[in-house]
């Protein structure tokens, strides 16, 4: 095996949460809400969740995209909800300073 397969292997391997975190994805959850095939005035709710880029959601989108096509259920609404987990870190500036001997 070359070296530029090796490379290419690497790159397909499935990344680390961590590794989505520093690469800009959060945790996204989804409220998809959708009318039941057979009762169409009823309506029922879907929870969603995955490491997903704000504010374009490729991961959701490529999701609701799986749903249009594969699931009877037509959608109503979807709410969004987005926490970045790693970020600039918070400062507090320290106001006592306790000695100890």
């Amino acid at each position: 095996m070359s070296g530029c397969e090796m490379d290419k292997g690497a790159s397909d391997a499935p990344r680390s949460d961590f590794e989505r975190q520093i690469d800009g994805f959060g945790l996204t959850t989804a409220e998809i809400l959708y009318r039941m095939p057979d009762h169409p005035a009823l309506l029922q709710a879907y929870v969603w969740q995955d490491y997903d880029r704000s504010p374009d959601y490729p991961v959701l989108r490529g999701f609701l995209d799986w749903w249009k096509r594969e699931i009877e259920g037509m959608l109503h609404s979807v709410r969004v909800g987005h926490k970045a987990l790693i970020g600039p870190a918070d400062f507090r500036p320290v106001r006592a300073q306790f000695l100890i001997n």
